[in-house]
């Protein structure tokens, strides 16, 4: 059985929206009149799939177990002109800061950035019309009515990027969830030893009326861009963080040296991203009360105090991390918001309007494909005879017989729409 206590940032889910409904083809009949009059009424629409984001929400744990979301279909129409019922839409939450890209194309569809911002994802069929609304001055009775939009299901990548004003990296146990448990309201779980942070952890760290936000990121280990350990799974979570606070444990006492270790986290994230390697850093050396650590924070700061502004801590008694505290929100004071992803926002699965075709040479016949053609096979009865007419007007009217002339097609030459094929006549 899965771990229900594992962090899941990265799912694929997939998604439909509703058929549209057929439309009706029915005749008043009075008794001793069995047609007195078209009297068919259209389908209703298939039903919109959004996604909504939810602050309540901290991970994507639920869509390991539920991943297909379809919207309702639409009704069919009724006689005496009553229109189908509209299907239900469907809204999947997802925790603020996810990311939604099409699976395909790896299109990025939105990012939920804000709590209950809403997006339209995929549009419900259109509903088709009843045959009263085929009715013309010369066409009274039409026999065929037309059929609903089907829709395709699609596949969804949503990935989890956490939104946090500093984000808190370093080797793994190092001391980064004991740091965020006293400078905030966060209880992290805490142990002495490696990857006890299996997730993110978020807290509010105050500064008198004010606030931010940190988020304590899973400790790093040399090959981490490349996927290595924890890698590629946590990076994603510091690249909208407006600045790094980088924990060293000064102390060296697990045999490592401090100022490798920081080299090679630096290292591993100018690997995966230029824009962390160039976010503004903090560093804290952390472990200040144990034997031999105020040498090795001598050599530290003697190296890079230059260039960062270092302070010294003990993250278990909070020794130091008032004027952390300080600096961290002077600095943030002074940076940027945090910044959206790029998206395409006007994406939406929908075949509205797209009603195009292609016309290619099969041996000697011409064969006309595209979305119009799949329109046509819906709503095209060959055994009416105002079906035909209505198959034939939409293939002048949207440009299917002039193409055919410009490819220089001649009487009685064959041509195939669909599952219709017919011999060309000027």
């Amino acid at each position: 059985m899965a771990d229900k206590n594992i962090f899941t940032d990265k799912v694929k889910i997939t998604i439909k929206s509703g058929d549209g409904g057929d439309g009706m083809n029915s005749f008043k009949a009075f008794k001793g009149k069995p047609a007195c009059g078209p009297d068919g009424g259209d389908g209703g629409n298939g039903g919109d799939v959004y996604i909504i984001a939810d602050a309540g929400m901290n991970d994507l744990l639920f869509f390991r177990y539920t991943y297909k979301f379809f919207a309702g279909n639409g009704e069919r129409g009724g006689t005496n002109k009553c229109f189908g019922r509209g299907g239900d839409d469907i809204f999947i939450k997802v925790p603020v800061g996810t990311v939604v890209k099409d699976a395909e194309t790896d299109t990025v569809i939105c990012d939920l950035f804000c709590e209950n911002e809403k997006k339209l994802i995929a549009e419900g069929g259109r509903g088709g019309k009843g045959n009263v609304r085929f009715t013309t001055a010369r066409r009274h009775a039409p026999n065929f009515a037309q059929k609903g939009e089907k829709t395709e299901p699609h596949t969804l990548i949503l990935e989890l990027k956490v939104i946090a004003d500093v984000g808190i990296i370093g080797f793994p146990n190092v001391g980064k969830s004991t740091l965020l448990s006293k400078i905030s309201a966060a209880r992290p779980k805490i142990a002495n030893y490696h990857f006890t942070t299996l997730s993110p952890n978020l807290g509010v760290v105050r500064y008198y009326d004010n606030s931010f936000v940190a988020a304590d990121i899973p400790g790093l280990i040399e090959g981490a861009a490349q996927g290595a350990g924890l890698g590629h799974d946590f990076l994603r979570h510091i690249e909208r963080t407006r600045m790094l606070l980088h924990v060293v444990d000064i102390s060296g006492c697990e045999g490592r040296d401090p100022i490798e270790d920081f080299k090679k986290i630096n290292a591993e994230l100018s690997s995966y991203s230029k824009v962390l390697a160039s976010l503004p850093q903090v560093i804290a050396l952390n472990k200040c009360d144990v034997s031999g650590a105020s040498d090795n924070a001598a050599a530290f700061k003697k190296k890079y105090s230059r260039k960062y502004k270092i302070f010294t801590i003990t993250a278990v008694s909070g020794e130091g991390t008032d004027k952390l505290v300080e600096c961290l929100f002077n600095t943030l004071a002074e940076l940027p918001p945090v910044k959206r992803i790029e998206s395409d926002e006007s994406f939406t699965y929908t075949k509205s309007g797209n009603l195009g075709f292609e016309i290619y040479m099969d041996g000697e016949a011409y064969v006309v494909v595209g979305t119009l053609v799949d329109m046509l096979c819906r709503n095209v009865s060959l055994d009416d005879p105002d079906s035909m007419t209505y198959f034939q007007k939409i293939l002048r009217e949207k440009g299917v017989i002039s193409k055919l002339r410009e490819m220089g097609i001649k009487e009685n030459d064959t041509v195939i729409v669909g599952d219709v094929e017919f011999d060309f006549v000027n």
